[in-house]
C-alpha cells in the first residue's frame, strides 16, 4: 500500500523529482571522480615533486567540489520542496476523505486513530519522501559508481568489495526485518494512548467528581508502559544496525590497507591508487550507511502508508447519489418516514423498526421514549448521518438518498444532543449556519434562543471569544447558542435532538414559547426526555425498543398510551400534566 500510495500521490510532481535525480546524479559523478584525482597528485605529482601539477590538479578538484555542492543544494531543495507538497497533498486527502464518512465509518476507526493517520502517520511518510529524494537516489548511483571505479583503480582488491557489500546488506535486512512488527505494534499504541489522553482531557471535571484520578493515572500509565516496550524493543533494533555497519566498515578498511600494503610492496599497486580504493570503498560503505538509514524508516513508514491507505481506500456507506435530484420547491419543510428500519452492521436486533409518519411546514412533531429507544438514531436518518436499512426517509419531497448532500442540508438545522461549539467567537459560530448573517439576525435569533441577555452581558459581545467545544459556556449556554446557529439559518426542517436538557423549565417554556411564531413555516422534530418540552406538539410519538407503540397528541396518549402514561406518571403530577 505504501507504494501505491508514493506512486500516486507523488505523479504531479514528477518534474522536480526528475530535477532531484539529475542534481543528485550530477553531485554523486563529481563526487566519484575526486579520489582519482587525489591519486593522480599523489602518484605524479607528490611523488615525482612535480609542483605545477599539484596546483593545476588541485585547482580541477576545487571547481567540481564547487559544482557538486551547487548541484547538491539544489537537489535537497526541489527533494524538500517535493515532500512538503506530499505531505499538504496526503493530508488534504484524508481531510477530505474523513469529511465523506458517515458516523458509522468515524465510530469504526474512532477519533483518535484518524487523528493520528492525519498528523504522526503522514508525517513518517512525508519524513521518508524527503530521505529517498536525498538518500535513495543518492546511494545506488554512489555504490555502483564507487564499485566500477574502485575496479578500474585496482581490480585485484576487488573480492573484498564481493564479500563486504554482501555481508552489509544480509545485516541491514536481518534488522529490518525484525523491525516490522514492532513498527506495526507501536502505530496501534499510539493510537491507544491518544484514546485514553483524549478521554480523559474531555472527562476531566466527570474525573474529578468520581475522584478518579489514581484510575485514570493507572489506566494512562498502563498505555504509555505498553508503548514504551514496543519502543524500547524497535529501539533495540535499531540501535544493532549502526555497530554492525560500522563493524564491517573498520574490517574492510582494515583488509584493504593490510592487503593493499602487500601489493603496494610488490609493484602492482602505486600508493595513490591504494588511496583511492580506500577512498572508494569509504563511499561504497557509505552509501550502504545512508541506505541503511533510510531502511530504518521504511518499516513504520510502510505500517503509516498502510493506515493512510486504509482510510483513503474506505467508501462511506452514506454514498451521494449517481444522479443527484433537487428537492421540490413546493414541498420545502415536508417530512416523511415510510416504513423506516435501521439496523447497525453485525447487530441482532434493528435501533428502529418500521418507523413511518408525516411532517409539514406549522407542524411540531416530537419523539420521546426511554434511553436506547432509538430517537437520536430516528433524527439522525434526516441529514443522512447514516442511511436507513429499509424504507425511506424523504425531505422535499426526495428520499434523501436521491439528493445531491449540499441541497439536502441546505435545508436542515440540526442542534445535536451535545452542542457543540467552535473555537472562535459567538459571531463566527452563528455565522456558521449562514455565513452572511447580519449582526441583526444574529440577535434576533439569540433572543428567540434566550441566549441575548449572556452574550450581552459578554464585554465584547458577538466577538466574544468561544474555546474548543465551548467549554468557556456553561451546558445551558452552549445549547441555547447552538439552537440560535440553527435559527440564525431559517431552515426548512428543524432537528432538535434533546437540545432543551440542559434548560431549566422556565427557560425551556420561555424559548419555546419564542419558537412558534419563528418556526411556523417551518417543521420541527423535536427529541426530547422531558415531557413539559412535548406536550404542546402536533404529533408525539411514543418509541419502546425502536419501534412506535403510540401516537397522538399529549392528551390523547395520556387517555389511552400505557407507556406514555408511565412516562409521564414519572416527571408530572396529575395536575401539571393536564
Amino acid at each position: 500500500m505504501l507504494l501505491r500510495l508514493l506512486r500516486e500521490r507523488l505523479a504531479p510532481y514528477r518534474n522536480w523529482i526528475a530535477l532531484v535525480v539529475l542534481f543528485q546524479f550530477v553531485a554523486v559523478v563529481a563526487m566519484l571522480y575526486l579520489p582519482s584525482l587525489n591519486a593522480d597528485i599523489i602518484d605524479r605529482g607528490i611523488v615525482t615533486g612535480d609542483t605545477g601539477y599539484i596546483l593545476r590538479t588541485g585547482g580541477v578538484m576545487l571547481a567540481i567540489s564547487f559544482g557538486q555542492i551547487v548541484c547538491s543544494v539544489l537537489a535537497v531543495w526541489f527533494g524538500a520542496r517535493t515532500s512538503m507538497a506530499f505531505g499538504q497533498d496526503v493530508r488534504a486527502a484524508l481531510f477530505h476523505r474523513v469529511g465523506t464518512f458517515s458516523t458509522r465509518e468515524v465510530q469504526d476507526f474512532g477519533a483518535p486513530s484518524l487523528i493520528t493517520r492525519s498528523t504522526n502517520d503522514v508525517q513518517q511518510v512525508q519524513m521518508l519522501v524527503l530521505m529517498a529524494c536525498n538518500i535513495a537516489v543518492q546511494s545506488p548511483i554512489m555504490m555502483v559508481g564507487g564499485v566500477l571505479m574502485a575496479l578500474h583503480v585496482d581490480s585485484g582488491l576487488g573480492w573484498i568489495l564481493a564479500v563486504v557489500v554482501p555481508a552489509l546488506f544480509l545485516c541491514v535486512g536481518f534488522v529490518v526485518s525484525r523491525m516490522v512488527p514492532s513498527f506495526r505494534a507501536m502505530q496501534a499504541r499510539i493510537d491507544e494512548v491518544n484514546r485514553v489522553l483524549r478521554e480523559q482531557i474531555t472527562g476531566i471535571r466527570v474525573v474529578r467528581a468520581f475522584v478518579r484520578e489514581p484510575h485514570e493515572a493507572k489506566r494512562f500509565g498502563t498505555a504509555n508502559d505498553d508503548l514504551t516496550e514496543v519502543a524500547v524493543r524497535a529501539g533495540r533494533w535499531m540501535a544493532t544496525m549502526f555497530p554492525l555497519v560500522m563493524l564491517v566498515v573498520n574490517v574492510s578498511s582494515v583488509a584493504v590497507i593490510w592487503f593493499g600494503g602487500h601489493r603496494i610492496d610488490s609493484g602492482q599497486m602505486e600508493p595513490g591508487a591504494m588511496t583511492a580504493f580506500l577512498s572508494y570503498l569509504m563511499q561504497i560503505l557509505m552509501s550502504v550507511m545512508m541506505a541503511t538509514f533510510m531502511l530504518m524508516m521504511v518499516p513504520r513508514a510502510a505500517v503509516c502508508g498502510d493506515r493512510i491507505a486504509e482510510v483513503l481506500d474506505t467508501e462511506t456507506s452514506v454514498a451521494p447519489p449517481a444522479a443527484a435530484a433537487a428537492p421540490d420547491p413546493a414541498l420545502r419543510g415536508h417530512l416523511r418516514f415510510d416504513g423506516v428500519t435501521f439496523a447497525y452492521p453485525g447487530a441482532d436486533e434493528p435501533v428502529l423498526s418500521d418507523v413511518s409518519f408525516e411532517a409539514r411546514p406549522g407542524r411540531t412533531v416530537a419523539v420521546i421514549g426511554s434511553t436506547g429507544a432509538g430517537k437520536s438514531t430516528l433524527v439522525n436518518l434526516v441529514p443522512r448521518l447514516f442511511d436507513a436499512s429499509d424504507g425511506s426517509v424523504q425531505v422535499a419531497g426526495r428520499d434523501v438518498r436521491d439528493l445531491e448532500p449540499d441541497l439536502l442540508w441546505a435545508q436542515l438545522g440540526l442542534v445535536p444532543q451535545k452542542a457543540y461549539l467552535f473555537s472562535g467567537t459567538v459571531r463566527s459560530n452563528l455565522q456558521y449556519g449562514k455565513p452572511d448573517a447580519t449582526d441583526e439576525e444574529m440577535w434576533a435569533a439569540l433572543e428567540v434562543a434566550q441566549g441575548r441577555d449572556f452574550v450581552e452581558a459578554l464585554p465584547e459581545g458577538l466577538d466574544a471569544p468561544v474555546t474548543q467545544g465551548g467549554t468557556n459556556f456553561s451546558g445551558g449556554q452552549r445549547q441555547r447558542l447552538a439552537i440560535a446557529r440553527a435559527l440564525v439559518r431559517k431552515p426548512g426542517i428543524y432537528l432538535f435532538d434533546d437540545s432543551f436538557s440542559a434548560l431549566d423549565l422556565a427557560t425551556d417554556a420561555r424559548l419555546r414559547a419564542a419558537l412558534r411564531p419563528v418556526t411556523r413555516a417551518a417543521t420541527v422534530l423535536i427529541v426530547a426526555q422531558r415531557v413539559s418540552t412535548i406536550k404542546d406538539a402536533d404529533l408525539i410519538l411514543v418509541l419502546e425498543d425502536g419501534r412506535v407503540v403510540g401516537r397522538g397528541t399529549h392528551h390523547e396518549l395520556l387517555a389511552d398510551n400505557p407507556t406514555y402514561q408511565e412516562i409521564v406518571t414519572s416527571q408530572m403530577t396529575a395536575e401539571e400534566a393536564a
